[in-house]
């Protein structure tokens, strides 16, 4: 059975969306059958940063209603191997989706790949307690400030209570000199104060910024610094 861990932040811009798809595309890179699944029922984003919006045909509604197969709605990006998305709706949530079927589903897709990557909506809603139910492990996203942190910590707990043992944090958009004005929150207050372990540093880099934009994940420039640093962070993670 594969892997199943679920992306979350506690405050909106931290960029779970662009974990998700970098960390996905490195172990697909890796050789891995991976598999991206949208959560954010209506606010879908992992489309148009994969560059594969023109290509969803069917999304997690259909699967969860069954109107579909799920094989029908796995959008495959070819440049990273054995890479699949699963799109949610667009424009709209889904109702009378029980933890159950949440359940089914995660387990359908763990039994098809090696590792199913969720990127979370933001809250501490139902939609938490279904997919923790079914996770094998939470990946909490962070920037360096001081609502992010508290926000995080609040996210780590609550992953906590619903009896996720494992979980990681990252902290994202690392400006180096902000940091070193000490007015934010550093490397090792973050470290301290969340209870879980830190498993990598992503800096704050345009060229995540424009690979977002353009549907190019940003390690598909495998030699980077920045696909090395993804590529360490899943050592540590997976």
């Amino acid at each position: 059975m594969g892997v199943v861990a679920m992306v979350v932040s506690g405050k909106g811009g931290a960029g779970k969306t662009t974990v998700t798809v970098n960390l996905g595309a490195t172990l697909a890179q890796k050789g891995a059958r991976v598999c991206l699944v949208d959560f954010n029922m209506g606010l879908r984003n992992l489309d148009i940063y994969l560059g594969l919006e023109d290509r969803c045909l069917f999304d997690l509604g259909d699967v969860l209603t069954g109107v579909c197969k799920t094989e029908k709605a796995l959008v495959r990006d070819d440049r990273f191997g054995l890479l699949f998305m699963l799109p949610c709706p667009q424009f709209k949530e889904i109702n009378g989706i029980t933890p159950q079927h949440v359940k089914g589903l995660f387990s359908l897709l763990a039994g098809k790949f090696d590792y199913v990557l969720v990127d979370m909506p933001l809250g501490l809603g139902e939609t938490i307690d279904s997919v923790a139910a079914a996770a094998d492990l939470g990946i909490i996203v962070l920037t360096p400030d001081y609502v992010s942190l508290r926000n995080a910590d609040t996210m780590d707990r609550k992953l906590d209570s619903c009896g996720l043992e494992k979980r990681y944090f990252l902290i994202n958009k690392v400006d180096m000199r902000i940091l070193g004005e000490g007015s934010v929150p550093g490397i090792e207050q973050i470290a301290r104060s969340m209870a879980c372990p830190m498993a990598g540093i992503i800096p704050l880099d345009e060229n995540i910024h424009l690979g977002n934009n353009t549907g190019s994940p940003v390690v598909i420039a495998s030699e980077s610094y920045v696909a090395k640093n993804f590529s360490n962070i899943a050592l540590r993670i997976f």
